[in-house]
């Protein structure tokens, strides 16, 4: 026999509507988003690129790459309503239940055996003025999440130039114009080894780009990328 606390969430179910699908809550329900709208956490095809994550043929990457693995948690448009598309901006805007929901499915996910192999992990940078006017840095969590689990340590290594405009809000080619000074290395060279970056969501790969020419030239032997989705 159910307790009297599952006929009381069963109950509100039968009212509220899920805030991504706007069907009823269910018992998986989290954050108000229902089991079927975190399901939409799909996977990325397993036939992908082990370097850009994408699904080509043979030959060269048909985005530039200064990294030796990349790949991605899931795929940004995956579930209906695309649950990627929905969460990040909502994130980005100050949704902080969502928030803590999906950094709780990105402690949880199967990461890439490759992963294993970093000495240390850091993020994609945000510029200071748009981190201090969020009040935290999503990157920046996911990694410091992925550094715990990988145990391995979390350094901030890269900066942003503050007149760095939003990514999110420019077009393709916009994005693929982003100078190589936007993205520096924050402190003393690298003496050597492998780093992870993560960043939150892989589009163009023009940021990710930035980054990893900065830390190769910085002194990192090698770079290996890893996104919570991939934007296909």
């Amino acid at each position: 026999m159910a307790s009297w606390q599952e006929r009381s969430r069963r109950a509100a179910g039968a009212f509220l509507l899920c805030r991504g699908c706007l069907g009823p809550l269910d018992g998986a329900a989290v954050a108000g988003l229902c089991g079927r709208c975190w399901s939409g956490l799909v996977p990325l095809v397993e036939e992908r690129c082990a370097r850009c994550a994408l699904v080509h043929g043979e030959g060269d990457c048909p985005e530039p790459t200064a990294w030796s693995h990349g790949d991605a948690l899931w795929d940004y448009h995956g579930g209906r309503p695309p649950l990627g598309a929905l969460l990040l901006p909502a994130i980005k805007a100050g949704e902080a239940g969502w928030r803590k929901a999906l950094l709780g499915q990105v402690a949880d996910a199967a990461l890439p055996a490759w992963t294993a192999d970093v000495d240390r992990v850091t993020a994609a940078p945000t510029a200071l003025h748009r981190r201090l006017l969020r009040g935290f840095d999503l990157a920046e969590e996911a990694a410091s999440l992925l550094a715990r689990r990988l145990e391995r340590p979390f350094q901030s290594l890269l900066t942003k130039a503050w007149r760095t405009g939003r990514q999110a809000a420019r077009t393709e080619s916009q994005r693929r114009r982003l100078p190589k000074a936007a993205i520096t290395l924050r402190g003393p060279r690298l003496s050597g080894g492998t780093v992870l970056l993560v960043d939150d969501v892989w589009t163009t790969g023009t940021t990710l780009l930035r980054c990893a020419q900065a830390l190769r030239a910085g002194g990192a032997d090698d770079v290996r990328v890893l996104t919570l989705f991939r934007a296909l």
